[in-house]
């Protein structure tokens, strides 16, 4: 599959040992407050038990990571998706043989083959969550840190840059502003409205032209990005971005509107914030 191929997107967390007290404390809270698998049948301690599998989980964690992905990442390059994915199961396996040798502590009787594969299979079921909640950070980390690039490019480079959009109308007035105060404008069947900052607060001024008209107006400025059919936003003033695949929602310094990016222009937004 040539998407297996492809450079791994997001870059290795640096705080790998905060991270794996994170996902012990997730595998202990699943035991103890869901106990699944039957664990709620245990006699025993369930909360002793439960800290003792999470502990063991972060043990794992740490010690992988430092042993043996590190080197892996330092001499495979550039890291690719198929790696990351290998590596994901590297970690679920190490982990299932820590905590099987635990399990096999608490139940000697239990030591099995047999027994050996439904503990993998129960540790690939959390290990799987834990790493779509470790891939949902890891987005959210390298999204935040490419929108604060972003703010950073708005920018003493266009602090004295005025654009104008035109009224086509006769008498119309033509709506001239400073580029770092435009926040988005949305077509509105005759008129586009214009949202901007003005006195420090964010307002709104109808212009009586269209949404292709302003888009040739402003084609020489890489942060005026057409998002959806009738949305264009700078880019320079995104404060966040929350979706998926399917389309973005977009906040914006000052602004109580959430601008929409429908799902024909994520990708452009992707290999601008990539």
């Amino acid at each position: 599959m040539p998407y297996l191929t492809h450079k791994y997107p997001f870059p290795q967390s640096n705080h790998w040992f905060r991270d794996s007290i994170l996902y012990g404390a997730i595998v202990f809270l699943i035991l103890y407050l869901l106990q699944p698998f039957g664990f709620s049948w245990f006699p025993g301690n369930k909360l002793l038990t439960s800290l003792a599998f999470g502990s063991v989980t972060t043990g794992c964690q740490i010690v992988y990571t430092h042993l043996v992905l590190g080197p892996m990442i330092h001499h495979l390059q550039p890291w690719r998706i198929w790696h990351q994915a290998l590596a994901i199961l590297g970690l679920i396996l190490f982990i299932a043989i820590g905590n099987f040798l635990l399990f096999s502590c608490i139940f000697p009787h239990s030591i099995t083959f047999g027994a050996f594969f439904l503990f993998f299979y129960w540790t690939l079921i959390i290990g799987l969550i834990i790493t779509a909640i470790s891939i949902t950070v890891s987005y959210n980390r390298h999204l935040k840190g490419r929108l604060e690039t972003l703010l950073e490019k708005t920018t003493e480079k266009q602090t004295d840059i005025l654009i104008t959009i035109r009224d086509t109308t006769v008498r119309g007035d033509d709506l001239q502003l400073r580029i770092n105060d435009l926040l988005y404008i949305e077509a509105q069947k005759n008129n586009v409205k214009v949202c901007h900052i003005k006195d420090g607060k964010a307002t709104s001024t109808d212009v009586h032209t269209t949404l292709s008209a302003v888009l040739d107006d402003l084609k020489s400025y890489d942060n005026i990005f057409q998002c959806h059919r009738s949305f264009v936003v700078n880019l320079n003033n995104i404060t966040s971005a929350q979706g998926n695949s399917n389309g973005y929602q977009l906040q914006l310094g000052g602004c109580p509107t959430t601008v929409p990016v429908s799902r024909t222009y994520v990708p452009k937004l992707r290999s601008f914030i990539a």
